[in-house]
């Protein structure tokens, strides 16, 4: 018995100003590239462009630093990149763009570096100062964890003290009072004779 194939659809005649489902497929590309589109994008290719960024810089930290920023620019500028195809393709030149800057900011502090600033402290503060952090940190050992922790998070952090409550689940008048007896504490510790 053959076979008999469907005939297509014969499609309607198109009327001006009404939509059909090219028009929506146009309309959704001229949009730009969508958040989920992106977020795939990220999921697929994120080590390739580590990778890419590693060819072009010497630490890992900067390479991290710069695919991120890349998203976070190609996120911002989502909706000028018409053809979702074309995402990556904007992401390696972001990358590439990125750890160029990179660079030339580094051999710029490279180039102003090399230069004795007037006003820079001797050896002999600065053997002062280490002692000074070394016995700051003998002293912060000695705290209580909860006393040390606020501390770390108030000061070297720089975190107000609503964050610091928040990051460690505690009240806020609770970290006034581990903050104010780690200082009390700290005070106590670094006038010790050692």
């Amino acid at each position: 018995m053959p076979v008999i194939a469907p005939m297509p659809a014969a499609r309607p005649a198109r009327i001006p100003g009404q939509r059909d489902g090219s028009d929506e497929a146009a309309a959704t590309a001229a949009a730009g590239t969508t958040v989920d589109h992106l977020t795939e994008t990220y999921r697929a290719h994120y080590r390739s462009l580590l990778g890419l960024a590693a060819l072009l810089l010497d630490d890992t930290a900067s390479c991290e630093d710069v695919v991120q920023e890349a998203f976070i620019r190609v996120h911002s500028a989502r909706k000028r990149v018409r053809d979702p195809e074309k995402t990556l393709a904007y992401l390696r030149q972001t990358v590439v763009n990125l750890s160029r800057s990179t660079l030339r900011r580094r051999i710029l502090g490279l180039k102003l570096l090399s230069k004795p600033m007037p006003d820079m402290a001797s050896a002999e503060e600065g053997a002062y100062d280490q002692l000074e952090r070394r016995d700051l940190i003998k002293a912060m050992k000695g705290l209580q964890r909860r006393q040390r922790e606020v501390l770390v998070l108030r000061y070297f952090a720089d975190m107000t003290e609503a964050q610091v409550a928040e990051t460690l689940g505690i009240s806020l008048g609770s970290v006034k009072a581990y903050g104010s007896r780690g200082i009390a504490a700290l005070r106590v510790a670094m006038e010790a004779p050692a």
